[in-house]
């Protein structure tokens, strides 16, 4: 770059004296100077080629400088990207960039990492193009290299595949379009995160990676893998469906993802440099050097080859970076000149791995995952699988309305001038940022929170935009028409609060499936009328509805206030795949269904029934007696109420001392409090919807609903303000009980993907002391659970599924119980500095409302439920609404009432997971979300897509990796030997698609195929 400095002077020189210049000359000087910057431009060395692999015979210890930087945490994301408020913490991202970058220019041998893309492409957009030039140069080097490479380092326990898989696609995209494939990530770097998911290990796999690393384990199983030397392994993130395709090596690191004692040299840290002049006093030289040889051979004694890696980093590290690298330059130079044992060198998780890779050991596996995490007794770090309960729902709703968004775009062909891809990008980047592991995870301050949720809001209005305009082209028979049709969008459903529904006596609704399969979906509208006509197809059929009075309970949430609703429009929808239906719904005259009261003691139970399924209501209690599954003839006694743990409290000095928080679950005894022992109950009876309304105190009441033709019952559950004028913090649950033999175990969804069993005071692979019987026995729940008969014969399943990320458990047989809500008064002092005591928008506590959902069946029936169900609640439908003066007849004469996206719906177990733009083609994605042998249906799927939607053809294609930065035809993995057998080449396994129309794809269970597509509109 000395050149283009001296170039660069001469021109401003020149035009700042006046001196007068050849015509041709500033073409040609740039050119010049542009074409040296292309070549600097083209790769040199990265990836494994750029490595450094160490010596034989020796130690080799691999110093990783970096930074980990937490994308909203104490600050928001932009607060810590530009340095404010240095009051809560020190820290500022454009200046660790700014100087790290500096410092590599210096020097070749120099190496760093960087992570998060969200601050990196805030960074990047503010840097000059020579910059630019320099950063780039420094990637095809392999001197910064991108680790991981997602928008964000995200959370692991409360995630959904779908999102995870989002957000790694938007940062790889990032990458590629701005360095190309030297910036690929090669290694997963999921160093923070409290607790690993084998589905995240899984999703890494399928994305290319090599290699995982991670910063924290349970405090057992770390000294267990220490002792054993297991601490790198292969594991096996879906053994029983992608077998060797979802295989990941995986490496604990031994010091967290900071350095060893000692070796810390940022502001802050405290530790001494390394002073190396004799002529001054305090030359510590050899102090230092034989304090790191002890640390490196101490660390070498727990793992298998003469390989190690340190991490020389930690939080927001390295605003001045010389101070870094100054002291590892002194470290570097002084250990390899004192003695020959130790061989100390700059270098990068990649090339650690790449070094595991070529020592040729056998590596133990794993086929479980690492929840819970505790870091010590009595301290398991499940709390957070619950907290900031709304905040987690709203993340799941908001993704859904991406979902939804990115289709329509497509499928609408939206153009430049509609600036879509803008404002999807918006909701794209909230949506990334808030898959952080102290985001979705609920472990941010409040303020924080509140900032992540108002990015998620401005996300989501930019979204609606873009649906608003994909209506009106997909509808709009006459494209000549003046005046578009603005749809409204309602989100406080929830709660029954919909000003254009309550205010207007007659409007269009819009109901868009984002799913591949039709879908029929029971929807409940805010209104104010008696009673309601509804008419939808292009005959005007008139579609059955019932009006149910809003209960009592609904009226009180704070969130209803100013609604002038007073009742429920219900109503199923029946909606085409991938398309939508309009409804047109003017009111009536009639009456709405009656509330009837229950009495307490009254002789007779109290019966929720429908065609399938039957609740029975115990008179003296009010509270839930019995299930039965008439379809199966099953019926099992059941029992449901809600309770509420006191969460301990303490100074967090010692375990015993360790306070319930934002992070920890902790209660202070065994058996929670019933919130009641008995509920007052409404009853609601109609042709459409049966209801059963439950009052268990002023901060808790549930509906127990049941749909005509439902095969499961809906509990919605709403709890707050949780009181706390006792000075004690609550953890709220609900619990399912039932006599079912379950024999100590129940099972979880893994990020809404495969089901993982779980053991009560067990874990697979290391002897548990269980030192909290019920926190300790916590797991993540993204979208069901369930419980089954395991001792008798009997083939009985009893599965919860829910609408946003839960933790729960089985503590006692036959029970399962979900932690619904959490307000408490102490900090658990690991890191957030503030209790989780959400206020909410009235100021005495947060109310969050919830549905679980609920399936007693036999085992291939409930998997197959589970299954749809699971989709279905994920990808719900999206509502618009608008009012018109069109008569029904008028409107069918201007608009498309029934639409469908696809020319044939998908098969009952492949989902369209992903339909959006890519630069000039479409990115998709398959998946066939059956796993094996589960139920009737799973197995092998072929779908023909050439001609599967409805808009455009599809005229060629190239798959891809699950994250969509490396066509599948060109990856190549390194290959690992286990203890139990090689693993094979993965590559080519899954590259298996017919290259030509109509492109027939195969998916086997559990598989997830990504292709860039071309499309041909027609």
């Amino acid at each position: 770059m000395e050149l283009f400095a001296v170039g660069l002077t001469i021109i401003l020189q020149g035009v700042l004296l006046g001196l007068a210049l050849p015509a041709d000359f500033r073409f040609t000087q740039f050119d010049f100077l542009r074409n040296d910057l292309d070549q600097q431009d083209q790769p040199s060395k990265c990836g494994y080629e750029s490595c450094n692999l160490g010596k034989p015979d020796v130690l080799n210890v691999h110093l990783v400088p970096h930074t980990h930087d937490d994308v909203g945490w104490l600050k928001t994301v932009d607060q810590y990207y530009y340095g404010a408020k240095e009051n809560i913490q020190r820290a500022g991202v454009e200046y660790i960039l700014d100087s790290v970058v500096d410092e590599l220019l210096k020097d070749p041998n120099k190496r760093f990492i960087y992570v998060e893309i969200a601050f990196f492409y805030r960074w990047w957009n503010q840097q000059t193009d020579a910059r630019r030039h320099n950063v780039k140069r420094l990637v095809n080097e392999g001197r910064l290299e991108f680790i991981l490479g997602g928008w964000c380092m995200n959370d692991e326990a409360a995630t959904h595949y779908n999102a995870i898989i989002d957000q790694h696609t938007l940062g790889f995209k990032f990458l590629k379009d701005n360095f190309g494939d030297c910036a690929r990530p090669r290694v997963a770097w999921q160093i923070d995160p409290f607790g690993h998911s084998r589905e995240q290990a899984s999703l890494f796999a399928q994305m290319g990676f090599d290699g995982l690393f991670f910063g924290r384990l349970d405090y057992q199983d770390k000294a267990w893998r220490l002792n054993n030397r297991t601490m790198e392994h292969m594991w096996r993130g879906s053994p029983d469906n992608l077998g060797d395709a979802a295989n990941l090596f995986t490496g604990a690191l031994y010091n967290g993802y900071g350095p060893p004692g000692g070796f810390c040299w940022d502001a802050g840290c405290g530790d001494d440099p390394v002073m190396d002049d004799r002529r001054l006093h305090d030359y510590n030289v050899d102090e230092k050097v034989a304090a790191f040889v002890k640390a490196a051979t101490d660390q070498a004694k727990n793992y298998q080859t003469n390989h190690i890696v340190m991490t020389m980093g930690s939080d927001f590290q390295y605003s001045n970076a010389n101070t870094w690298y100054k002291n590892l330059d002194k470290l570097i130079k002084y250990v390899n000149m004192q003695q020959k044992e130790v061989n100390v060198f700059y270098s990068t998780p990649s090339c650690y791995l790449y070094s595991l890779n070529k020592a040729g050991k056998k590596w133990t596996t794993k086929e479980d995952d690492f929840f819970p995490y505790a870091h010590r007794n009595n301290s398991f770090w499940t709390g957070y699988f619950t907290s900031r309960a709304a905040f987690k729902g709203m993340v799941r709703d908001t993704n859904n309305l991406l979902q939804a968004c990115k289709q329509l775009d497509i499928l609408a062909n939206l153009g430049p001038e509609h600036s879509s891809s803008y404002k999807i990008d918006v909701l794209k980047r909230a949506m990334g940022v808030s898959q952080h592991h102290d985001a979705v995870s609920g472990t941010e301050k409040q303020a924080v929170a509140y900032d992540y949720a108002e990015r998620l809001a401005n996300g989501s209005a930019e979204c609606q935009e873009v649906i608003n305009i994909a209506l009106n082209k997909l509808q709009d028979k006459a494209p000549s028409i003046a005046a578009a049709l603005e749809w409204k969008f309602c989100n406080y459903l929830n709660v029954s609060k919909c000003g254009l529904t309550e205010n207007n006596t007659a409007f269009y609704m819009t109901v868009y499936n984002p799913l591949g399969r039709p879908v029929d979906k029971w929807l409940r509208l805010p209104v104010r009328g008696k009673a309601y006509t509804i008419y939808t197809g292009p005959n005007g059929e008139l579609v059955p509805n019932q009006v149910v009075p809003l209960s009592k309970e609904t009226k009180m949430v704070p969130d209803h206030n100013n609604s002038r609703a007073t009742a429920d429009l219900v109503f199923k929808a029946s909606l085409p795949a991938l398309g939508f239906n309009t409804y047109y719904i003017s009111q009536s005259s009639g009456r709405r269904t009656a509330v009837r009261k229950v009495r307490q003691n009254r002789n007779s139970d109290v019966t929720l029934k429908n065609e399938r399924v039957s609740v029975v209501f115990d008179s003296m209690t009010g509270l839930v007696k019995e299930m039965t599954n008439t379809d199966k003839g099953i019926s099992i006694p059941l029992s449901q109420n809600f309770f509420y743990y006191i969460g301990h409290d303490g100074d967090n000095s010692k375990p015993e001392k360790q306070a319930s928080g934002a992070y920890i679950f902790r209660p202070n005894e065994t058996n929670p409090y019933p919130i009641n022992t008995s509920a007052t109950l409404e009853i609601v009876n109609g042709e459409l919807v049966n209801e059963v309304r439950q009052v268990f105190s002023n901060y808790t009441s549930q509906v127990v609903r049941l749909y005509a033709g439902s095969p499961y019952v809906e509990f919605e559950w709403t709890v707050g303000p949780i009181p706390i004028g006792d000075n004690k913090g609550r953890e709220v649950i609900t619990r399912y009980m039932t006599k079912l033999a379950s024999d100590n175990k129940f099972y979880t969804d893994a990020n809404g993907r495969e089901i993982l069993q779980r053991v009560r005071n067990y874990r697979p692979t290391w002897k548990l002391n269980q030192t909290e019987p019920v926190a300790g026995n916590y797991y993540p729940i993204n979208s069901r659970a369930f419980i089954r008969d395991e001792v008798a014969n009997s083939d009985i399943q009893f599965t919860v599924l829910n609408d946003r990320s839960q933790g729960g458990g089985s503590i006692q047989d036959g029970n399962l119980e979900i932690m619904l809500h959490r307000r408490l008064l102490h900090d658990d002092s690991l890191g957030v500095g503030e209790p989780l005591n959400e206020t909410g928008v009235a100021g005495n506590g947060l109310v969050v409302r919830g549905k679980h959902y609920v399936y007693l069946g036999d085992k291939s029936s409930s998997a197959k439920l589970h299954r749809d169900l699971g989709e279905e609640i994920f990808m719900a439908p999206i509502t618009a609404f608008t009012t018109s003066k069109l008569t029904p007849e008028e409107w069918a004469e201007k608009h498309t009432i029934t639409w469908s996206g696809v020319r044939s719906a998908l098969p009952s177990n492949v989902h369209l997971l992903t339909l959006e733009q890519w630069n000039d083609k479409a990115l998709l994605r398959l998946e066939n979300f059956y796993e094996k042998t589960e139920a009737e249906g799973s197995g092998e799927k072929e779908v023909q897509i050439q001609d599967l939607f409805a808009p455009f053809r599809i005229t060629s294609m190239v798959e891809l990796n699950l994250g969509g930065n490396q066509p599948l035809s060109q990856a190549s993995k390194l290959q690992w030997e286990t203890e139990d057998g090689q693993q094979g080449d993965v590559a080519n396994e899954i590259n298996d698609f017919e290259h030509h129309a109509p492109f027939s794809v195969k998916l086997t269970p559990m598989q997830i195929r990504t292709f860039e597509v071309t499309l041909s509109y027609t």
